[in-house]
C-alpha cells in the first residue's frame, strides 16, 4: 500500500467514524445544553481517530465487516476523549491546549469538564450494545468486547497507569515502572481496540493472538514517539504545548534512555509489530502502514 492509498484509506475511515459520532452524540441543544456542548467540543476538536481506525482495520484483517462495528469504534473514541479531558485537568497535567484548541476545562470550567468526561465514558458502554442491533454480532460477543474495554479503561488499565504516572512525578524510577505506566496508561486501550475488532470480526484464536502482539508493540511505539515529540516536537503541529513532561518532572523514555536510544526502541517495537502480522496477507496492509507511520508522525 503506497502513501496515497494509505491516506485515502485512513481518511475514508475517519469520515465514517466522524459521521457515526455525530449521529450517536446528542446535539448541543439537548438538555442540559452545556454538558452536551462540552462533550461534543472535545470529541470534535480534531484528533487522528487512530484507536477507532485500528478497531475497524483489525476487523477487516480477519475478514469482518467494518461498517457493522461503527458503534463500537465510536465508543472507544469516546473513552479516549474522556481520558484526554480528565488528563488535561489542573489536578492532572494542567494543560491549556489540546489538539490546537483550549482544553475543555478552560472553556467550560473544571466541574463541567469532569462531567463531560464522565458522560462520554458512561455513554460508550451503552453504545457498544448497538452492535447487536444488526443481528450479525451476537450479544455474547458484545459482552466480551465490553469486558475488554472495561479492563482497558479501569484500574488495571488506563486509570492504573495514570495513578502510577502521578506517583512517579519527581521520582527516579526504573524501566520496569516506566513500561508499566505506558503499557497501562496508553497501551491498554490500543490493545483493546485491536482485540475488539478481531473478536467482533470473528477472527480465529491464532489471528487474535497475532493481532494482540501487534497491538502491544504498536502501543509501546506510539508512547515512545509521543515522549520524543514532547521533547523535540513542534507545538503548532502537535496542537499542545511541548515540554509538559519535563515541566511536571515525569518519567519518560527520553529522560531514562536519551533521545537517540528512545528512537531506536520505537523502531524496534514497530519491527516487532510488523512481524506479528506475518500470518496475514494484504488484508492487514492498513495495520502495517499505521505501524510505519508512527516513526514519521509529527503530531
Amino acid at each position: 500500500m503506497n502513501k496515497d492509498t494509505f491516506k485515502r484509506e485512513i481518511n475514508d475511515k475517519v469520515r465514517l467514524i466522524d459521521q457515526a459520532l455525530d449521529n450517536y452524540l446528542f446535539n448541543s441543544a439537548a438538555i442540559p445544553e452545556t454538558l452536551h456542548h462540552a462533550m461534543r467540543y472535545s470529541v470534535f476538536a480534531g484528533g487522528k481517530r487512530l484507536r477507532p481506525v485500528l478497531l475497524l482495520a483489525s476487523a477487516e484483517a480477519v475478514g469482518g465487516d467494518a461498517v457493522l462495528l461503527l458503534p463500537a469504534a465510536s465508543a472507544f473514541e469516546m473513552v479516549h476523549t474522556y481520558s484526554l479531558i480528565h488528563d488535561d485537568l489542573p489536578a492532572m497535567d494542567n494543560d491549556d491546549f489540546r489538539r490546537g484548541q483550549p482544553t475543555n476545562h478552560k472553556v467550560f470550567g473544571e466541574a463541567m469538564a469532569i462531567l463531560a468526561g464522565d458522560g462520554l465514558l458512561t455513554e460508550a458502554f451503552g453504545l457498544i450494545t448497538e452492535c447487536c442491533v444488526s443481528g450479525n454480532i451476537s450479544p455474547e460477543t458484545v459482552v466480551t468486547v465490553i469486558k475488554e474495554l472495561s479492563q482497558a479503561a479501569g484500574p488495571f488499565g488506563m486509570i492504573g497507569g495514570q495513578v502510577v504516572d502521578i506517583h512517579s512525578e519527581n521520582q527516579s524510577i526504573d524501566k520496569d515502572v516506566l513500561e508499566y505506566i505506558h503499557s497501562h496508561k496508553t497501551g491498554a486501550l490500543f490493545k483493546a481496540c485491536v482485540r475488539a475488532g478481531a473478536i467482533m470480526g470473528r477472527g480465529s484464536a491464532e489471528q487474535l493472538a497475532a493481532l494482540t502482539r501487534y497491538a502491544e508493540n504498536l502501543g509501546l511505539a506510539f508512547q515512545i514517539t509521543d515522549d520524543v515529540l514532547d521533547v523535540e516536537g513542534d507545538s503548532g503541529k502537535l496542537g499542545k504545548t511541548v515540554g509538559s513532561d519535563e515541566r511536571l518532572k515525569k518519567a519518560t523514555y527520553p529522560s531514562l534512555y536519551g533521545l537517540e536510544e528512545s528512537k531506536k526502541l520505537a523502531a524496534d517495537a514497530v519491527d516487532r509489530a510488523l512481524k506479528a502480522l506475518d500470518m496475514f496477507d494484504r488484508e492487514a496492509d492498513l495495520l502495517r502502514c499505521i505501524a510505519r507511520y508512527l516513526l514519521e508522525r509529527e503530531n
